[in-house]
């Protein structure tokens, strides 16, 4: 069998050079409302798509977080890049965080956006239902945007969004990464990492909270740090691009202590 790379965009072309991974719900065009912003000239910025996801939609695979992390490795290296800093949505968060505890020297800054705890994510029955079910049931997948997102946003955007997830996701592996993401556990991995680590929520979204985050990222990486969005739920990309820019290139940029 070929060996699998990750599928890529590169933007920008920058001394400081940036892997950003992907939510559950979206393959690397969740990243599009943010690229016509990005600082190209500080940054370069390679957006993938993980395996089950966009051009790697038929890719086989575990569809796993350490899975990816060797993924991203792997890029990192075809790249030319030794040193570089993550971006990461939710789930991508997830796989950020496992590069981290795999290759900690080569990982400069993490950005975590919702990130999932490296501790996994623990629900209760009903919930837990809805989220398993959701690679087969639209409807289910347009539930956990709303609830996610505050219930304010626009039914057209909600449709959207579950019409993207759909095209862009194959089921099996959209059913497996859920698996992964929410029960894998390796946060005693991270524990005293001094990466430094941004962790941003926002205030609409009641899973992935600034109070969760303060109980697990914060805990472990011992340069964490937390900005909570105002007026912005689990999808800071399309619900608040512009400061979510400002906030992450902020960290970026900052010198490293």
């Amino acid at each position: 069998m070929a060996s699998f790379h990750l599928p890529y965009a590169l933007h920008g072309d920058g001394p400081h050079k940036v892997i950003a991974v992907h939510g559950w719900f979206a393959d690397r065009s969740a990243y599009e409302p943010v690229v016509p912003d990005l600082d190209r000239d500080a940054f370069e910025y390679a957006r993938v798509d993980l395996r089950g996801y966009g051009e790697a939609k038929d890719a086989p695979g575990a569809y796993t977080t350490a899975e990816a992390a060797a993924d991203v490795l792997d890029l990192a290296d075809r790249l030319g890049w030794e040193r570089f800093s993550l971006v990461g949505h939710s789930m991508g968060g997830s796989v950020a965080q496992r590069v981290v505890a795999t290759a900690p020297r080569r990982v400069r800054r993490i950005a975590g956006v919702s990130p999932v705890p490296a501790s996994g994510l623990s629900m209760p029955p009903e919930q837990l239902e809805l989220f398993a079910s959701a690679d087969t049931v639209p409807a289910n997948r347009r539930a956990i945007l709303d609830a996610t997102t505050g219930g304010v946003r626009p039914a057209a955007w909600l449709d959207r969004m579950v019409e993207r997830s759909l095209a862009c996701s194959d089921t099996k592996a959209f059913r497996a990464w859920f698996d992964s993401w929410s029960g894998d556990d390796f946060h005693r991995d991270l524990a005293g990492c001094t990466t430094p680590a941004l962790a941003v929520t926002g205030s609409l979204d009641p899973a992935l909270s600034a109070e969760l985050m303060r109980t697990t990222w914060l805990t472990w990486f011992t340069r964490g740090e937390l900005v909570d969005l105002p007026v912005c739920g689990h999808y800071a990309m399309d619900e608040a691009p512009l400061a979510l820019i400002r906030v992450v290139e902020d960290f970026l940029r900052a010198d490293e202590a």
